[in-house]
């Protein structure tokens, strides 16, 4: 009985342990007035595209033609104007945040898992397993991540997922680098001795051990590295490699509306404002995790 009693003593005090941690983490986060602003941004954007459909409908606004309301400037009817093709740039905009949001997301979650794993079993086991690994991995950073990106579409073809993997496998060395480095830090300490102390697992120690210790640098870069994954598919996009057509995103939208910039800079100016908006708010919130985060920075 003592000991049940004692076991969910600490239990309760690892739970109120982590809120207290939290409420700090939270608190040093809302003491940066741009890392609000960079939450607020991107609240707001990825709630546009959760809800695109009920601001405009999809048939009846988003790709449907009108030829009598081509490449009209903006109004009260038509708030970001129309493109050369009489669809409502706003409503275009609106469903293309979801486009781009989506493979922003994908393609990060695709990086640190792969990444993040090549990272962990590189820095824990080290020798020749770290060497091949890592060497893989300069490999991959000796190409720019923009090439490589157009050799992998180029490779497998113009597709949503075939796209979303290219942007992934692109940003796996950072992820790979971040997390061995944290590793390597954490992997000697004494709570990870003791785990192997008792007979735990090389898996058990890092999954339940190592990975929980790293994960402030893996929130910082991932959330860094949806901003570079939304410009990568707006350039792939721009290229003519990103999203077919009728389908709305960022970049084809920039690119479609080059041939009519002096004739209606509105098709341009406005997808353009989207993505940097989206950047800016990602960038914003990255620097104010990091900075929370960092327990270096408390006073």
């Amino acid at each position: 009985m003592d000991e049940r009693v004692a076991s969910a003593g600490k239990s309760i005090s690892r739970k109120y342990k982590k809120r207290s941690q939290v409420r700090e983490i939270w608190r040093r986060f809302k003491k940066n007035k741009s890392a609000v602003i960079g939450l607020v941004a991107v609240v707001a954007i990825i709630l546009i595209a959760v809800f695109a459909d009920v601001i405009a409908d999809w048939d009846e606004v988003v790709i449907r033609i009108n030829p009598h309301s081509r490449l009209e400037p903006p109004s009260a009817q038509h708030w970001f104007g129309t493109d050369e093709f009489g669809r409502d740039m706003f409503a275009r905009v609106v469903h293309g945040s979801r486009t781009s949001l989506l493979v922003g997301f994908t393609a990060s979650a695709i990086s640190l898992g792969l990444g993040g794993l090549i990272g962990a079993i590189a820095g824990f086991y080290g020798g020749r397993t770290d060497n091949f690994f890592m060497r893989f991995m300069d490999i991959l950073l000796a190409l720019p991540s923009a090439v490589l990106a157009i050799a992998i579409v180029s490779g497998l073809g113009t597709s949503m997922p075939n796209l979303m993997l290219a942007i992934g496998i692109s940003f796996l060395p950072q992820y790979a680098r971040i997390v061995r480095a944290s590793v390597l830090t954490i992997k000697d300490q004494e709570f990870v001795e003791a785990a192997r102390a008792i007979g735990a697992r090389n898996h058990t120690i890092i999954f339940n051990h190592i990975l929980p210790n790293c994960v402030a640098p893996i929130i910082v870069q991932a959330t860094l590295s949806v901003a570079f994954s939304i410009l990568s598919i707006a350039g792939l996009s721009f290229l003519g490699l990103g999203v077919a057509p009728p389908a709305p995103e960022w970049g084809a939208l920039l690119s479609a509306g080059r041939a009519y910039f002096l004739q209606a800079p509105h098709i341009m100016v406005f997808p353009g404002l989207a993505i940097m908006v989206t950047i800016l708010g990602l960038n914003l919130l990255g620097d104010g995790l990091r900075d929370a985060l960092d327990p270096r920075l408390k006073q």
